[in-house]
């Protein structure tokens, strides 16, 4: 890497200055979670559906919610109250390298275990097939055990996709059509044109509402911080015409970067419990397909990390052009290529170029913008995840544009990054 090293030595990377994106802080107070919870799973679409003796499994992803455990052991004590026996089941499709203990291990992270939910989670990757798909005839497939449950109990986030734009994105339609699914069900709504993917998830999710026992959902909304924002209590026969309504509001929400472009972005982690594609194109302007788009516009975009929580799944690397050797040498293809081969993005495997560490990685990305407005005040952006944007870095070139916008503002003057001996951040 010499060689390398000698083409880009002499690239500066430019003064960066701390500033704070202001987002709506407006959020359920964690001490009122629980309550709020409860109230939404007595309204009577639900409540009147549960009663005592029914084995009533409890859906959950592979998606980062916060409060995410005691979200859960709210539901679970809530249906012991009534009588049923609960229990938990993943849906999480491919995720955790198609395996049992890939997808209970990810749920362990999240705090949902035997041992802190008082059931059993179930994690097996058997699935069956339920009916035919209700416009194509196509076979539908469902977790085994909760196919053999006396009800099933949706969870999870309502939110943007990030491949594609339709009536439902990522929440209880998609959680039904390809969570459920397990590695099977997913691939085969993914073996099909990504063009259509939001008639599939419709068109699966409404054949499933019709064959099995799904007695309803909780859908979470997140505020940009991750906070929780909203829950709602759906029955079954609400989901339809609900979840598009919970889409629409997720979309004002979310957390994005409040500038239109850049030169470098600099993502300093990635990882499935940030976003099913690493790191969220919603935020980053990389998209997997052409069905979808938005985000800032970057001519380069670096990635130097992986999360701990994606237990080596890399997943959307390929949507950066730059990399470090540490993410690489993270990196487990064994839990990495089956999400590819179920989604068919072949393309968010494949490895940007390797760094040896994060300096270097900056330097090539700043010295490779042949498009710069400005190749004497280049234009960067580092920000610690696609998650979590109130607190961010920006280069001295963008100073003009962050004074003029109310909602930046700025916390410091320019100083250099730090880089380590090895030549990392810290």
């Amino acid at each position: 890497m010499e060689t390398v090293t000698d083409l880009i030595k002499n690239t500066p990377i430019p003064k960066m200055v701390r500033v704070r994106q202001k987002y709506d802080h407006i959020c359920i107070p964690v001490e009122k979670i629980p309550e709020k919870l409860r109230e939404q799973l007595n309204r009577p679409p639900l409540l009147e559906k549960i009663r005592p003796g029914m084995r009533i499994a409890i859906t959950c992803g592979s998606r980062g919610i916060n409060h995410y455990a005691s979200m859960v052991r709210t539901m679970v004590d809530f249906i012991k109250e009534r009588g049923a026996v609960p229990f938990i089941v993943a849906a999480m499709g491919s995720h955790g390298g198609a395996t049992e203990s890939g997808q209970r291990q990810i749920l362990k992270d999240y705090g949902v275990s035997y041992e802190t939910m008082g059931c059993p989670v179930l994690c097996q990757m058997d699935s069956v097939e339920i009916g035919r798909s209700l416009v194509r005839n196509q076979p539908v497939f469902l977790d085994k055990n909760a196919a053999g449950a006396d009800g099933i109990l949706l969870f999870n986030r309502i939110k943007p996709h990030t491949s594609y734009t339709g009536r439902y994105e990522s929440g209880l339609m998609k959680m039904m059509a390809i969570g459920l699914g397990k590695q099977k069900g997913a691939e085969s709504i993914h073996s099909q044109s990504p063009a259509i993917m939001h008639e599939l998830i419709e068109e699966y999710g409404r054949t499933i509402l019709q064959n099995c026992p799904v007695l309803g959902g909780v859908a979470v909304i997140e505020n940009a911080f991750d906070e929780t924002w909203s829950l709602t209590g759906l029955g079954a026969e609400e989901i339809v015409d609900e979840e598009p309504k919970l889409r629409d509001k997720s979309y004002e929400t979310i957390a994005r970067l409040l500038f239109d472009r850049c030169d470098v972005l600099v993502v300093d982690k990635i990882g499935k419990n940030i976003s099913g594609d690493g790191m969220d194109p919603n935020v980053t302007g990389r998209f997997c397909t052409k069905y979808r788009s938005g985000g800032i516009q970057a001519e380069k975009v670096v990635i130097l990390d992986l999360t701990d929580e994606t237990h080596g799944n890399a997943q959307g690397v390929g949507l950066a052009d730059v990399t470090t050797r540490r993410l690489f040498q993270k990196t487990k293809l064994e839990m990495t290529y089956p999400t590819g081969i179920t989604n068919t993005f072949l393309h968010l495997m494949k490895i940007p170029m390797i760094m040896d560490n994060d300096r270097e990685a900056l330097q090539l990305a700043l010295h490779c913008c042949p498009d710069a407005e400005d190749q004497d005040r280049l234009k960067m952006i580092r920000i610690p995840n696609t998650a979590h944007l109130e607190y961010i870095e920006i280069s001295e070139g963008m100073l003009g544009l962050a004074k003029n916008n109310p909602q930046i503002e700025i916390l410091s003057g320019p100083y250099d990054l730090n880089f380590d001996v090895e030549g990392n951040l810290w």
